[in-house]
């Protein structure tokens, strides 16, 4: 592990009309720790990671990576409002232009960071190891002169994209349903299958949102191996989201709890385990019963 922040959010706020569904969270994320954010139904967990990886555009408060030997501030990948700074050169204001109009979630992963959803969402009439090459098509030769003339470099290309797939789907243990559709693979299968095309995109964060949601004991112990795997043999720092309290504590590094959109508790699994409003929050006493 290291004590290198790859992940820093500061004072995050997320509003929907009238209604706050985040208030002033932050939280770092070292490199190579697996990193958990808990909290009851409801606290914003799964709207921190929407704001992580651009599917939402915070409202307020900052979120930068430090991947790629570089600072990425993911507001700004996503457009933020023109400011009087913008207009003061007109490489400023190119810059900001470009963000608004081109913008998005697929610069988000470009610069590091991918996810897994809640609810699985494969392309489920395609193959499998189709999910995973339609998943690599940012670093694939993408001309299409090339294509049409069937360059060397261009098979060269997409034999390295299948190369690349089937490596990911030997790590989730999946090769044998390489050809069958992502649809009639088992919910535990389809599970791997989606974080093994989060992973061909080349993420240095990778961020699961309850993936032992609907699992078996041994399923989730498999899971918690594969999750293992790719911190200590792949270098991938992971964030994740999960209900599955035995789980979170055995594997995470570091963990945060939120409750109501705001951050109550963070620290090792045991300064955890043991915090009294952590117990509160899942149990729903009162506060005055902490007193």
């Amino acid at each position: 592990m290291s004590d290198e922040i790859i992940l820093s959010v500061d004072n995050l706020m997320m509003q929907f009309g009238g209604i706050k569904a985040l208030s002033d969270v932050s939280l770092k994320v070292k490199r190579n720790d697996i990193f958990a954010l808990i909290g009851p139904n409801g606290a914003g967990k799964t709207t921190v990671f929407n704001c992580l990886t651009g599917f939402y555009k915070a409202t307020g408060g900052r979120i930068e990576l430090n991947v790629r030997g570089g600072q990425t501030n993911v507001i700004q990948l996503l457009g933020e409002r023109f400011r009087a700074a913008d207009f003061t050169s007109p490489a400023k204001f190119a810059s900001r232009v470009y963000y608004k109009m081109f913008g998005g979630t697929h610069l988000v992963n470009r610069a590091g960071l991918a996810r897994t959803f809640q609810n699985i969402r494969l392309f489920k009439e395609m193959s499998v190891v189709e999910n995973l090459l339609v998943a690599q098509h940012m670093w694939v030769n993408r001309n299409l002169l090339a294509g049409v003339l069937n360059t060397k470099a261009y098979r060269q290309a997409e034999s390295d994209a299948l190369d690349h797939a089937f490596y990911w789907l030997e790590v989730v243990d999946l090769v044998d349903c390489a050809n069958r559709l992502a649809g009639e693979l088992s919910y535990g299968q389809q599970r791997r299958l989606e974080i093994a095309r989060a992973m061909c995109t080349r993420p240095k964060i990778i961020c699961l949102d309850e993936p032992a949601a609907g699992l078996n004991p041994q399923e989730t112990e498999a899971l918690s191996r594969m999750i293992r795997v790719l911190r200590d043999e792949h270098d991938i720092t992971v964030v994740l989201i999960e209900h599955d309290m035995g789980m979170v504590m055995s594997i995470s590094d570091h963990i945060v709890v939120l409750d109501h959109g705001n951050v109550i508790a963070e620290g090792t699994p045991q300064d955890i385990r043991n915090n009294p409003m952590v117990i509160a929050a899942y149990l729903g006493a009162d506060e005055e019963e902490l007193v």
